[in-house]
C-alpha cells in the first residue's frame, strides 16, 4: 500500500528538518515524499536540498496560499493512501506503517484520523490530541475534535473531491473532510499516537490569529452542508450536539479526563 506525504513549507526554517527526517526516516517502504516551497528566503530550501534525494518530487513555484500549495503536492501523488505533514509539525516513529495496517484491516474507510500531542517549539508536550467521530452533522455544529497531523485518506475520496478551498484561509483540511463526508465517505478513528501538532509565536493554527475570518468560514460550511444559514434552534442544538460527542466516544473523553486530573502530564 503506497503512501503520499506532502509537507508545504515557507519560511520555516527552526522546524523544517525535524519535519523532513520525521517523514524520510519512517519503516515504511512504500513512501512517496512531496515537498511544496513557494519562496522561502530563510535557509529552508538548503534544508530540502540537502535531503532532495529522500524525497519523490521537489515543487518551488508560488501559490496561493496553503490549501493551493496542497494542491499542487497532491496532483503529483501516486499513493494508494494520501496525507500532509507541515513544515512545523511532525509524524511520530512507526506512523505510516501504523496507518497502513489500519486501512489494510478496514478496507470499507476512506478517512481515518489518529492521535498525537500538541507541543511547543522546543517538543515539549502541551497536551494529548485524541479525535472524535467525524460526520458532517457533528462537524457543521462544532462538535468534532480533527487532528489533522493524524488524517490520511484514500487517494480515491480525495479526487472525487474539487480538493483544498484555495479561498479558504482559517479550515482547508476541515472542508476537505467535510466535501468528503457530503459525498457519503466513510470515516474511522485511530486511537494511536502518530503525529505532533506544534504550536509557537508565528504559527496559524491554534494561535488565536484569524478568528473573524474563522468564523465566517464556519458559517460558510454550514450554509454548503444543509444549504441554509444557522438559524437560533441550530444555535441551542451546539451544546447537545457537543455533549453528544463526548458521549459516543469514551476513549477520548477518558483521556481527556486522565490528562486533566493528572494536572496534563
Amino acid at each position: 500500500m503506497k503512501i503520499s506525504i506532502v509537507t508545504i513549507s515557507y519560511n520555516q526554517v527552526q522546524f523544517l528538518e525535524r519535519a523532513i527526517c520525521s517523514i524520510i526516516q519512517q519503516d515504511y517502504d512504500d513512501l512517496e515524499y512531496i515537498v511544496v516551497d513557494p519562496g522561502s528566503t530563510d535557509g529552508s530550501r538548503d534544508i530540502i536540498e540537502r535531503n532532495r534525494a529522500k524525497m519523490a518530487k521537489v515543487i518551488y513555484e508560488p501559490d496561493r496560499g496553503p490549501a493551493d500549495g496542497l494542491n499542487k503536492g497532491f496532483s503529483h501523488a501516486s499513493g494508494d493512501i494520501l496525507g500532509f505533514i507541515n513544515a512545523d509539525d511532525a509524524l511520530l516513529p512507526g506512523a505510516l506503517r501504523k496507518v497502513a495496517d489500519y486501512f489494510e484491516r478496514n478496507p470499507q474507510a476512506d478517512v481515518v484520523c489518529g492521535s498525537g500531542f500538541k507541543v511547543d517549539a522546543v517538543d515539549r508536550v502541551i497536551k494529548r490530541m485524541m479525535p472524535t467521530r467525524f460526520s458532517k452533522r457533528l462537524f457543521i455544529y462544532g462538535a468534532v475534535t480533527l487532528f489533522q497531523q493524524g488524517v490520511f485518506f484514500r487517494k480515491s475520496a480525495f479526487v472525487e473531491t474539487r480538493g483544498f478551498n484555495k479561498d479558504n484561509r482559517t479550515c482547508w483540511d476541515g472542508e476537505l473532510l467535510l466535501d468528503m463526508a457530503i459525498n457519503g465517505r466513510k470515516f474511522g478513528v485511530l486511537y494511536e499516537d502518530v503525529a505532533t501538532f506544534r504550536i509557537h509565536e508565528t504559527s496559524i493554527s491554534g494561535s488565536g490569529r484569524l478568528v473573524e475570518l474563522y468564523r465566517n468560514d464556519c458559517n460558510r460550511l454550514f450554509m454548503k452542508a444543509m444549504r441554509r444559514e444557522m438559524n437560533v434552534l441550530d444555535r441551542l442544538l451546539i451544546p447537545i450536539y457537543r455533549l453528544e460527542k463526548w458521549l459516543i466516544n469514551p476513549q477520548a473523553t477518558l483521556a481527556r479526563i486522565i490528562w486533566a486530573v493528572g494536572g496534563g502530564k
